[in-house]
């Protein structure tokens, strides 16, 4: 079940995790499109054409006012992937995609 917050955008689902209203989207992956691109909130739009607007703001506002939180997660959300990389080699398929880059 998900809990309102006082952003009228933003809920809380069961693991408390900030979720964008009416989507399985969190906010998180929104703000590392945000980060990792440097986005605008058009941008955003455009890339997320099922995101309003409203949505989308505030979803950054939730993060700007919750910025340490969120970046912590990223954090450990991202040594968490270097750990799992560290555990399972590197696939076939990712070997092949990987040359066809060079």
């Amino acid at each position: 079940m998900n809990a309102a917050t006082t952003y009228e955008h933003i809920v809380l689902d069961e693991n408390q995790v900030p979720t964008i209203a009416g989507t399985t989207m969190k906010v998180v992956e929104l703000i590392t499109s945000h980060k990792a691109y440097g986005w605008s909130p058009e941008e955003l739009h455009f890339q997320h054409p099922y995101l309003s607007m409203g949505q989308i703001h505030s979803a950054l506002a939730y993060y700007w006012d919750h910025k340490d939180e969120i970046e912590e997660f990223i954090i450990q959300e991202l040594k968490e992937v270097d750990e799992l990389r560290k555990v399972f080699p590197v696939s076939e398929f990712e070997k092949r995609l990987r040359s066809m880059v060079k």
